[in-house]
């Protein structure tokens, strides 16, 4: 049965600075708890219905707590409408990175994207095309926001995601044998570009692109041509469908 405290702090961790401070986050579903003890994520606590059936899931930490608890109490603590049978609640992982790995692999940054829901996609996006690291702004919405953590579907089992400093970390590692991507509506049509397995993939923010800040460091400007060209079409792509595009071409190059 849970306790009131044990209510308490998973229903505070729907907020960013109580996330923070506990260095907890939650996860909802079956699927996305499976993915994610599979990940091997330290796991605190396994919340379940009678109804769930919890003897499927993949082994899990011997310090953790599994609770059965009645629909009424796990209503308390979800963030979803119609929650699931099955909550889980996991440590926040650190952020070290290889920095071989990051020189050998392409890498996709996101420069102060807002929308949870466009995260979370291109986390799976990043997962479906073998890209392991993401990194954001401090200005990206939280990794840990309990819709983004819906909408990569597990995919944040295989995915790094770290935030940092972009300016600087793409002074680090950029160079003329590790270029930088950005999409621009100036840039060369990406299926005219010369594209290298390794590199810096920038994706802007929803309303503003790239910052002023980044846009000099992009090394190569790419453009997802409309078609036909000569007809009008919307104004812009959502940003996680112009990642999806970016990313399979990459990838396609390299089949």
């Amino acid at each position: 049965m849970l306790s009131k405290n044990q209510i308490k702090l998973i229903s505070s961790l729907q907020k960013k600075k109580f996330r923070d401070q506990h260095q907890l986050f939650v996860a909802e579903g079956y699927k996305l708890i499976t993915d994610l003890l599979e990940s091997k994520l330290e796991t605190k606590y396994i919340i379940h219905t009678k109804q769930a059936i919890i003897s499927d899931l993949p082994e899990y930490n011997i310090k953790t707590e599994i609770i059965e608890c009645d629909a009424s109490d796990l209503k308390k603590i979800s963030s979803l409408k119609t929650p699931s049978d099955i909550i889980g609640v996991f440590k926040i992982p650190n952020s070290d990175f290889d920095k071989k790995e990051i020189n050998q692999s392409l890498s996709i940054l996101l420069d102060d994207v807002q929308d949870p829901g466009n995260l979370g996609t291109i986390v799976r996006i990043a997962d479906w095309f073998g890209i392991q690291h993401i990194f954001c702004s401090k200005n990206t919405v939280d990794l840990y926001n309990p819709k983004v953590i819906q909408a990569t579907m597990g995919a944040l089992a295989r995915v790094k995601v770290i935030y940092t400093d972009l300016q600087l970390l793409v002074d680090e590692f950029g160079s003329s044998n590790f270029p930088v991507y950005g999409t621009f509506l100036e840039g060369e049509t990406i299926y005219k570009s010369d594209l290298s397995t390794k590199g810096f993939i920038i994706m802007g923010n929803e309303g503003k692109g790239i910052s002023a800040v980044l846009k000099p460091l992009v090394s190569q400007k790419l453009f997802i041509p409309n078609f036909p060209s000569d007809q009008a079409t919307s104004e812009s792509l959502n940003v996680s469908v112009a990642c999806s595009i970016v990313c399979s071409e990459f990838r396609r190059r390299q089949l």
